[in-house]
């Protein structure tokens, strides 16, 4: 069967290419912006790409043709698709009857924290000789793929909110049918498709429905949304996770890189890993509690955190240099924004943490958030944020909030040039930004590298 992916430079839809592709079908696909990561891996395993959305891509027609949630009506392609009577369905459409159907499904889902969380429930699983498959939004390093169909029996997926396509306004994840699920936490986000927070409650309420009473819910007790969404009916037992002194069935305390976890009270193991801050430790707790659901032994999925390596661009390193070091993440929320601050600051006692922020979300660009970033930039020493002409709000509440540390630059080349001119020994440099930010932390990483030639190199890609 010839399966063209419409969309295909997306994480998520990428990976549905990979799974049919290992599927045995011939793939193909196009985007608007054909570009790294997922263009390269793509590439590398033999899938060709169409840059842009002409109807020529569908010409002559494919058996079907997987449609990505970022195309609308009005798109030549699918205004051509439509016209032209192909077949055509979602990637969660896809994805549900396609792998999902005969697997024992991990989902993960919850407004911050899938990809990471995702990515370590099936390194978890790895470890314990389960040989998962496996969609992740993004590219854990363990595994150097977004996405794979696995031999074992299990299969973890990201379980995303946002709508399903331009025909299928329901979340994702109702597609998905697991038999455990993670529910990280909830709050307001993603204001271009829903009005309130209550909005999302619903659709969360709707994926809890899927779950069947043989499987289970893997909760963060300390979130009263979720709460709130557990009230509105829930059929499936529920362990709930938290930090330590929470009261709940799975705990965490950590200090430093040492995590303690602890099972109805009492101690499963402790262990040492790389990846810092208070929100990694819960996503650790999740994924040891989701294992453990699935039938591996807590004990050994502690010890097996050790070995997680992360993920690209959740808090990845990308140089040491002269004395600085910088990371590119993910943070596109203020409340991801204040954890990846304070996990960075934990690495960063004595020297300045410069925060570099694009405001790229669709409700960041609206202007949703803007009154919660003064306090969630307050850790930084420094911030120093792409402001663009067309962006909806103007940042006079951070000028007035945190005044000489805050700086709006026009382009992500003023933003190199000021960090250029401005860098010091002993800076932490944090990007944050849920898009490409024009490269600009990679180009920074090679540039500030060539500045300070010495044993330790950039690692862009």
């Amino acid at each position: 069967m010839h399966v063209h992916v419409l969309g295909i430079c997306g994480t998520f839809m990428g990976g549905i290419a990979v799974l049919a592709r290992e599927l045995g079908h011939r793939v193909s696909g196009s985007d608007q912006d054909v570009y790294p990561p997922m263009s390269t891996q793509l590439e590398a395993i033999g899938i060709p790409l169409t840059r842009g959305y002409a109807a020529a891509a569908l010409v002559p027609p494919p058996d079907l043709v997987v449609v990505g949630n970022a195309l609308s009506r009005g798109n030549p392609a699918i205004e051509h698709l439509l016209d032209s009577g192909l077949r055509y369905v979602s990637g969660p459409e896809w994805l549900g009857p396609e792998v999902l159907a005969s697997r024992r499904v991990v989902a993960v889902a919850g407004t911050h924290g899938k990809t990471t969380t995702t990515s370590l429930v099936a390194h978890l699983l790895e470890a314990a000789g389960r040989e998962p498959g496996f969609l992740v939004g993004g590219v854990p390093h363990d595994f150097g793929v977004s996405a794979r169909l696995g031999r074992g029996v299990p299969f973890v997926v990201e379980a995303d909110e946002y709508d399903t396509a331009f025909f299928d306004k329901r979340s994702k994840f109702v597609h998905y049918r697991p038999e455990v699920a993670i529910l990280n936490n909830l709050e307001f986000d993603h204001a271009d498709i829903f009005p309130d927070v209550a909005a999302i409650q619903r659709q969360f309420h709707h994926f809890v429905r899927t779950v069947p009473r043989r499987g289970r819910l893997i909760v963060n007790g300390t979130d009263l949304r979720l709460a709130e969404v557990l009230e509105m009916g829930c059929w499936t037992p529920i362990e709930r996770f938290g930090p330590s002194g929470s009261g709940c069935e799975w705990e965490v305390a950590s200090e430093g890189a040492r995590l303690a976890i602890c099972r109805h009270g009492t101690r499963v193991g402790t262990v040492e890993w790389q990846m810092p801050g208070r929100h990694n430790a819960m996503n650790a707790l999740a994924a040891v509690a989701a294992a453990a659901a699935i039938g591996v032994d807590p004990a050994a999925a502690v010890q097996a955190l050790a070995s997680f390596s992360g993920v690209r661009r959740r808090l990845e390193p990308l140089v040491e240099a002269g004395g600085l070091v910088a990371w590119d993440d993910f943070a596109h929320h203020p409340t991801a924004i204040a954890e990846t601050l304070a996990a960075v600051r934990s690495r960063l006692p004595s020297g300045r943490l410069v925060a570099v922020v694009e405001p790229r979300s669709s409700s960041m660009r609206a202007g949703v958030h803007v009154d919660a970033l003064p306090g969630a930039l307050e850790e930084a020493d420094r911030v120093l944020m792409l402001v663009r002409p067309e962006l909806a709000w103007r940042p006079t509440a951070l000028e007035q909030a945190l005044g000489e540390r805050f700086a709006a630059l026009p382009s992500t080349n003023a933003i190199l040039e000021t960090l250029m001119a401005g860098g010091r020994p002993g800076d932490g440099v944090v990007f944050m930004s849920n898009g490409g930010f024009e490269n600009l932390p990679r180009r920074f990483a090679v540039a500030w590298a060539a500045a300070h030639p010495g044993p330790a190199d950039p690692t862009p890609s």
